[in-house]
């Protein structure tokens, strides 16, 4: 034991490490966080002199910048699916709105392309639908005229509330009509002339006796009068669509809530 001690005290002398020149070399990282902490209370005390003259609301700003910005440059994998499915929708969309306007490339075809939106428009069903029921003689065909109506109450209202819960306007600045105000379809989301057409054509498909040709032009029609809301600019490609699933779920709803001969009968005595 006391021949090593020597040797390393002999060691240590000769270790060139531990001359006073060189100390800083042996705790770099001391040094390292020492100029950091006080880098960071330097500028801790240059913001502490910079705080009176800044508001509470920058503050929080300047807080919650970084956080934004992390949750920019990290999205989530649905919050990127959504926003491409969106980007397309609307660059689609605004693509197939070759009516919106008269400088469009089919500008001229924005007159038919309306007449065949007004063929899927709630007020001359409803007011069809009164006279064929007035003119009906008929048990049957009244109670098929008074579900019918009551199905076409039910559209109106319904696509109204969800529109302005939604609120999403359409890919064109385009100003609804005198017939959709009445309706109160001045929103996009969902397109209610594609819900209507789509209820329409499924409700007549179950309970009127068609030909296969006229099966398949209502069907044909359900589909122009959706397309025509797109052409015309009123509404996106997903806003027809679930028009036409909103129209279908409200078929649906109508056959569970089927008002029988006697109910009928009823409603038309009192009115």
């Amino acid at each position: 034991m006391p021949a090593s001690q020597p040797r390393s005290r002999a060691r240590d002398r000769n270790n060139v490490l531990n001359r006073a020149e060189f100390l800083s070399l042996n705790q770099p990282l001391k040094g390292n966080q020492e100029s950091r902490s006080s880098g960071r209370k330097q500028s801790g005390q240059a913001g502490a002199a910079g705080a009176p003259s800044s508001n509470p609301k920058e503050r929080r700003q300047s807080q919650q910048l970084p956080e934004e910005d992390c949750m920019q440059l990290n999205p989530s994998f649905k919050g990127i699916a959504f926003n491409s499915l969106l980007a397309i929708d609307i660059c689609m969309s605004k693509r197939l709105g070759v009516c919106a306007n008269r400088a469009s490339s089919w500008g001229s075809a924005r007159s038919m392309i309306n007449l065949l939106g007004i063929t899927g428009h709630g007020i001359p069903w409803i007011a069809g639908t009164l006279i064929c029921l007035v003119k009906s003689s008929t048990l049957a065909g009244q109670e098929v005229l008074m579900n019918l109506l009551l199905a076409l109450l039910l559209d109106i209202m319904s696509v109204a509330g969800v529109q302005k819960l939604a609120k999403r306007k359409g890919p064109y600045d385009v100003n609804p009509g005198l017939l959709d105000y009445l309706t109160m379809d001045t929103y996009a989301f969902p397109a209610g002339h594609a819900s209507r057409a789509a209820m329409l054509s499924k409700f007549f498909l179950n309970h009127l006796v068609l030909a296969i040709p006229l099966r398949i032009l209502l069907v044909l029609w359900a589909f122009c009068v959706g397309f025509s809301r797109v052409m015309i600019g009123r509404h996106h490609i997903t806003d027809v669509l679930s028009g036409f699933v909103f129209g279908y779920l409200q078929f649906r709803l109508v056959e569970l809530m089927w008002m029988s001969s006697n109910t009928c009968q009823m409603l038309i005595s009192i009115w």
